[in-house]
């Protein structure tokens, strides 16, 4: 393994999870918790930056103990964990939200929203209008049950925090026909990434892992150099164009794999573990 970095100089790292940390299923190895442990017994901090919600990443933080400022929703929120102390939070501007609605009535997508709660500002609610195999492949994935409601209506009572993010959750195809339309009529508006083949997800325009990983970078004073970025998907590339050196599993696409400083094993095969076992010698 060759990283033109001093082992001792790095103080963070920046982990995506499914795909990345997770195994198939988003299973979480013991051989990557003891990693990380390790890790964190020399001082080095994690920071989990993932397109899932506080509610669906807390069972993995919790396991790996790691603390401090944690971003969620591709960088929509970034929470000190375990306060839940909410340090930012982007929502979507309401008229691209209400587009989107309107877009998945139209073509009959199966669409989500994570919306703000009203009491607890670290909480999102995820609601959908209608079920279907989508709603529940979400659950086993998430353990996530979308609430069924009148979107529209949801978005007018939504929290101080507004609509978080928007998901359309469908068969690649489709997903290739709606991805132009939502960037024809909404580009100024929204940030738009294919977490997975099936997944769209929508949010501010001024939101991304990377501008979440930038936040939690100034917040500590850590140099780029001093932060490595571990992803696989459309919507890590943002944090590895902030972090001084990026690395993607041998599972990710070939446009991950040419974007990242490094390859490293596949999330089926503890590739994160191994990764960080060789480079910290231990």
């Amino acid at each position: 393994m060759s990283i033109s970095r001093d082992p001792k100089s790095i103080k963070a790292i920046a982990i995506d999870l499914d795909g990345t940390l997770l195994a198939p299923g988003a299973v979480l190895s013991e051989r990557s918790i003891k990693a990380i442990e390790k890790c964190r017994q020399r001082g080095i901090k994690f920071i989990i930056t993932s397109g899932r919600s506080l509610e669906s990443s807390e069972r993995f933080r919790s396991a790996l103990g790691v603390e401090g400022p944690m971003v969620y929703q591709n960088g929509a929120m970034i929470v000190d964990m375990p306060k839940a102390q909410v340090l930012s939070i982007v929502p979507m501007d309401d008229e691209a939200a209400e587009f989107c609605v309107d877009l998945a009535r139209e073509m009959g997508v199966y669409c989500q929203f994570y919306i703000s709660d009203k009491v607890d500002p670290s909480r999102t609610v995820l609601m959908a209008e209608r079920d279907c195999p989508e709603r529940e492949t979400y659950f086993k994935q998430t353990r996530l049950l979308a609430v069924l409601v009148d979107l529209k209506e949801a978005l007018r009572k939504a929290g101080p925090g507004g609509c978080v993010k928007c998901m359309y959750l469908t068969e690649p195809e489709i997903l290739d026909k709606l991805r132009p339309r939502l960037e024809e009529r909404l580009s100024k508006s929204v940030y738009v990434a294919r977490t997975t083949n099936t997944f769209l997800e929508i949010m501010n325009v001024k939101v991304s892992k990377g501008k979440g990983l930038k936040f939690v970078m100034e917040r500590n004073c850590w140099k780029a150099e001093e932060v490595i970025a571990i992803g696989d998907e459309e919507n890590d590339l943002p944090m590895f164009e902030v972090a001084g050196f990026s690395a993607t599993p041998a599972s990710a696409k070939d446009s991950m794999k040419a974007k990242a400083d490094m390859v490293i094993g596949s999330n089926a095969e503890d590739g994160v573990a191994i990764f960080l076992e060789e480079f910290f010698g231990f």
